[in-house]
């Protein structure tokens, strides 16, 4: 089975193509494939297909490690982007793909750049079935009170604000991410993200992702952190710095958003006929 593997600001990814797929990718697969010990080690796995609709270059899918699939991945989605973009699957600078969480539109900026619009940002949303319109609320973690914004943005975010930056910067994710993440409120799960205020045009974010747990980055834990902190009275352009770099984040009036950043090959690779055989014998 033929693969690349691509990252953006640290955050990895398998990528590769559903007709190499030499069998259907299960959880137990998922995970293997994902081990950073038992197998290629990455942030997810990302399946792209062509499609038979000509409105989209191709349909992706978004794994995560520990199984589950993922609405939308934005740093994935750049992965992809650029994947499509250098094997030929289309020349143009500005296209269309399709993912669980709807149509994404990218543009082509650079060699190794794209600005993607991500879709329209909601307070609302499924994943939050008892929050108010304004998505903002409370809950209790860690043995602590946490006042969070609800954004929705192909996955749910619960987006901390942080007076302090180095209150933020010493909060211990790994022990208080789970507790948030599988919070009642949220039947889905949440995404993460806590962030600090450096200016009106920039915010510090760390991330702590559904499935994955604390992440260098995240695109979309960035877009939803840049929701929140423009939602609280920032601006609307937000450049945002997190542990993996740094990203562009635009949030239009109708909280449409445009995330900008980079991706970048890693290395093709093409996994061993014993583990294919192993894989295969994996439910």
């Amino acid at each position: 089975m033929q693969f690349e593997k691509w990252q953006a600001l640290g955050n990895d990814y398998v990528i590769v193509e559903a007709s190499a797929l030499p069998w259907e990718l299960s959880p137990a697969r998922i995970r293997r494939i994902c081990d950073p010990h038992l197998g290629v080690g990455a942030d997810g796995i990302l399946v792209l297909e062509r499609s038979e609709d000509p409105a989209y270059v191709a349909n992706l899918r978004v794994f995560n490690p520990d199984g589950s699939e993922s609405e939308l991945s934005g740093n994935g989605s750049r992965e992809a982007i650029m994947y499509l973009r250098e094997r030929g699957f289309t020349d143009r600078d500005e296209f269309a793909i399709l993912t669980a969480a709807g149509p994404v539109r990218p543009r082509i900026t650079g060699p190794h750049t794209c600005a993607v619009d991500i879709g329209r940002a909601s307070t609302v949303s499924k994943d939050f079935p008892s929050g108010p319109p304004d998505g903002v609320a409370e809950l209790e973690a860690d043995g602590r009170l946490w006042r969070f914004q609800h954004v929705s943005i192909g996955n749910p975010q619960c987006a901390i604000a942080c007076a302090e930056l180095d209150q933020l910067e010493q909060l211990d994710l790994g022990a208080i991410g789970p507790a948030i993440e599988h919070h009642p409120l949220f039947p889905n799960r949440t995404n993460v993200s806590w962030y600090h205020a450096l200016a009106p045009e920039e915010i510090r974010v760390r991330i702590f992702e559904r499935g994955v747990g604390e992440t260098l980055s995240s695109g979309t834990g960035a877009s939803g952190a840049a929701v929140a902190h423009h939602l609280a009275g920032g601006a609307s352009r937000i450049t945002v710095r997190l542990d993996g770099g740094q990203l562009e984040v635009v949030v239009g009036g109708d909280l449409n958003v445009t995330l900008s950043g980079w991706a970048l090959p890693v290395y093709a690779g093409v996994l061993a006929d014993d583990f294919v055989k192993e894989l295969h014998e994996t439910q």
